[in-house]
């Protein structure tokens, strides 16, 4: 097992005081099969007028918070400690054919697989837009096992797609992200969950953080010490099954999972409405140790 503490800081400063605001905020990691929270708690500043804990569609904890009083600046500080362990261990080629998946899922209408269905189509980041197909195409090959097929389209993405934290913002649109090959975590979830929903496959967004110790020599994994992303993919008797393209591995237990959606559009860290504020500038700072 391993034990984690996160802390996620975000500050917002503002130009001109913000009359008031409301916001929602996804900070809480979720409980899983490997996945236990012993703590979370999460301080805001300058204090909330009202604040209300909710769980959201997809089963997430959000919290929704308002502030009355005019203010300059506001920080929220999320501290959790996580225990996890390892996720199964599955042999790829034993799952089955992609294609299967992708009819049971069309034709089942049993609870899961209509839970599953719903993360096939298009969502706000992840248009089913021309080239999704075309790039997905040599990783499903007729027959392959779908597991296999994912983590081989896991591999292309890491290889083919540069990581530039200054190429793309989060309204940047997945076409120019597939055509300009560079990005940041997000955008390569939103590829890879691009290429499953072209295929009729079920693709979940996932958001984290992500904690790496690299050997003596080794460079740090992209994606430490900053909220993570990855994709889930929907297998039949076996549930959800993680892939991380930014890094190109299956996630064990170094990926704390906070909340999972179509894309990053349901699962948000922080966003939120304001009267006021002017220009404002934001700063996120995300520190993940062991314990």
């Amino acid at each position: 097992m391993t034990r984690l503490r996160v802390v996620h800081r975000t500050t917002y400063q503002y130009s001109d005081a913000v009359a008031t605001s409301h916001h929602d905020a996804h900070l809480s990691p979720r409980e899983l099969d490997h996945q236990r929270t012993f703590s979370h708690d999460v301080v805001i500043t300058p204090q909330p007028a009202a604040w209300r804990r909710r769980f959201d569609y997809f089963g997430n904890r959000a919290l929704h918070f308002s502030l009355s009083e005019p203010h300059r600046a506001l920080e929220v500080v999320a501290t959790s400690v996580v225990e996890l362990g390892r996720p199964r261990q599955l042999d790829l080629d034993l799952t089955p054919p992609w294609e299967v998946v992708r009819d049971r899922l069309r034709g089942d209408r049993r609870r899961d697989v209509l839970d599953a269905y719903q993360m096939t189509f298009a969502s706000p980041h992840v248009k089913l837009v021309d080239g999704l197909l075309e790039y997905a195409a040599p990783s499903f090959p007729s027959g392959r096992p779908l597991l296999s097929a994912a983590r081989d389209l896991t591999r292309r993405i890491h290889a083919d797609f540069v990581y530039d934290p200054r190429a793309t913002d989060v309204s940047t649109p997945i076409e120019a992200v597939l055509e300009a090959r560079r990005g940041v975590c997000q955008d390569f979830a939103h590829v890879m969950l691009g290429c499953l929903r072209a295929l009729g496959l079920a693709g979940r967004y996932v958001s984290g953080y992500l904690l790496t110790r690299p050997p003596p020599g080794r460079p740090r994994l992209q994606g430490a010490d900053a909220s993570h992303a990855w994709v889930a993919v929907w297998v039949p008797e076996l549930g959800w099954i993680d892939f991380d393209p930014t890094n190109d591995l299956i996630p064990t237990d170094e990926h704390v999972t906070i909340a999972f959606g179509r894309d990053f559009s349901d699962v948000t860290p922080i966003r939120g409405v304001i009267l006021g504020g002017g220009a404002h500038t934001v700063h996120v700072a995300v520190d993940v140790e062991p314990i």
